[in-house]
């Protein structure tokens, strides 16, 4: 029946491109990155498709990519073989990495990127979890890719999630940014582009993402063909924070980045799907030249834009390099609720990538927003949090959440610039109500934002206004 289901809904998606459709048709919408995660997905190096040394030059990041993320989240680790398993689970022993949110799922693949070839996941209408298995053809057939084509469809079969046939259009991960309020921002080289897309016409893309994305606001660059192996992915240079800001690069570093002129005016002047203008953080390239931990010199500097936001942490590209700090500082300023770590990407720069590239979010199993709306709670939330009261206020005002559970929890408190400034929870609470009384004689007239974190998952977070 489920197969049954994704086919007649494969069907209606390819009449709605083909024969034409209202533009508000929707049947599927993916949230943006910041949005709670169940898990983050990896696919584990191994030296299968290029030995012999590919593992060994690699593995390190992800043994460290798995320990930071694996506090705050599942972390699925697709192993080449049995074999390949056994070392993974040694290696993060061996490294002290502990394996309670971490499992293991094993299928032949090519390589590392799953953000291109892996399992895209979404809601549907009636805020279920669903996998869209895009088209993969190895950045147009420049490497090989048949194995990680299968991988969305084998996860389907793995966790139990139905998937939607989407193989009549390419389409990777890394070659879109979703603000998660309705716009998407691309590259047309790295997706209309004839090594990806020959039959189909930007309309008829912009159509499919409409329908399986819930996007209806594009931001096109032009972006440039052939420069390497993607076509010059979007998550290189450009990421959204929110629906209001894009992180990105000076003028001078775009430039080195060989993004054209002309794409740098469409970024900086570029709009939200409410035609107001974005906010902009701009993030330096690396002070040097990237050189591997073998000492080879790549000849070109790194960029730290490709940075992966997980539940509790903010995953940032580092490369041994004076700018790695202040690329930290200026992230961790605009996510003061994570903790922004570098992981060192030299060797994997040397192919290519960095962290977005080798990750892949998988959202909570329901649409939160589709269920408060309901008056529903998923089984996947710690607890709620209620909104201060009185607010605004002067004195004092009373923050109360309920627990689901027996759980650690850390309530904090942030001024406007993302500066903590109390922590008024950092312990272990019985389940229940809990109510606690913030006195604000020290705070200045402002807004300022308290977020609610239950066993080391960010659940929410909330503004409260202070007038004196």
């Amino acid at each position: 029946m489920k197969n049954l289901i994704i086919k007649i809904t494969l069907i209606a998606v390819m009449l709605t491109i083909f024969f034409g459709a209202n533009a508000q048709t929707i049947l599927y919408t993916m949230p943006e990155e910041i949005a709670l995660h169940e898990g983050t997905w990896l696919q584990w190096p191994h030296n299968y498709t290029y030995p012999p040394y590919w593992r060994e030059d690699l593995e390190p990041a992800w043994i460290e990519m798995t320990r930071e993320l694996q506090a705050g989240e599942k972390v699925h680790i697709i192993a080449y073989d049995s074999d390949e398993h056994n070392h993974i689970v040694q290696m993060l022993t061996d490294a002290n990495v502990p394996l309670t949110n971490v499992d293991f799922y094993i299928h032949p693949n090519n390589d590392v990127w799953v953000r291109d070839n892996g399992p895209i996941f979404v809601y549907d209408n009636n805020d279920n979890l669903v996998i869209l298995d895009w088209g993969f053809n190895g950045w147009g057939e420049d490497a090989p890719y048949a194995l990680c084509d299968a991988i969305p469809t084998l996860v389907s079969e793995d966790i139990d999630i139905p998937y939607v046939d989407l193989s009549a259009m390419v389409l990777e991960g890394g070659s879109m940014e979703l603000d998660g309020n309705g716009t998407l921002m691309a590259t047309k080289s790295a997706i209309i582009n004839p090594n990806r897309n020959p039959g189909l016409t930007q309309a008829q893309i912009e159509e499919y993402m409409t329908i399986n994305l819930g996007v209806t606001h594009f931001i096109w660059l032009d972006g440039v063909a052939g420069l390497e192996i993607t076509d010059m992915h979007i998550d290189g240079f450009a990421r959204f924070h929110d629906s209001s800001t894009i992180v990105t690069m000076e003028n001078p570093d775009l430039l080195y980045w060989e993004v054209p002129a002309s794409d740098i005016d469409i970024l900086y002047n570029a709009q939200n799907i409410n035609g107001e203008p974005y906010n902009y953080v701009y993030l330096p390239l690396s002070a040097n030249n990237v050189v591997t931990t073998w000492g080879q010199n790549l000849g070109y500097k790194g960029s730290y834009v490709n940075y992966y936001i997980g539940n509790t942490v903010v995953l940032i590209p580092t490369y041994n390099d004076p700018n790695d700090a202040a690329a930290i500082s200026i992230l961790q300023a605009i996510y003061p609720t994570r903790t922004v770590v570098g992981i060192d990407v030299r060797n994997l720069y040397s192919q290519g990538g960095m962290i977005h590239c080798v990750t892949q979010q998988q959202p909570i199993s329901q649409n939160p927003i589709g269920i408060i709306e309901k008056e529903k709670k998923p089984d996947s939330y710690r607890g709620k949090l209620s909104q201060n009261s009185p607010n605004p206020f002067s004195d004092s005002t009373t923050i109360s959440f309920t627990l689901k559970e027996n759980s650690f929890v850390k309530l904090e408190v942030f001024n406007s610039q993302g500066q903590r400034i109390t922590t008024i929870i950092n312990s272990k609470l019985a389940k229940g109500e809990h109510n606690y009384t913030l006195l604000a004689n020290d705070y200045e007239s402002g807004i300022y934002s308290y977020t609610f974190t239950v066993d080391n998952i960010l659940v929410s977070n909330k503004k409260m206004v202070v007038v004196k």
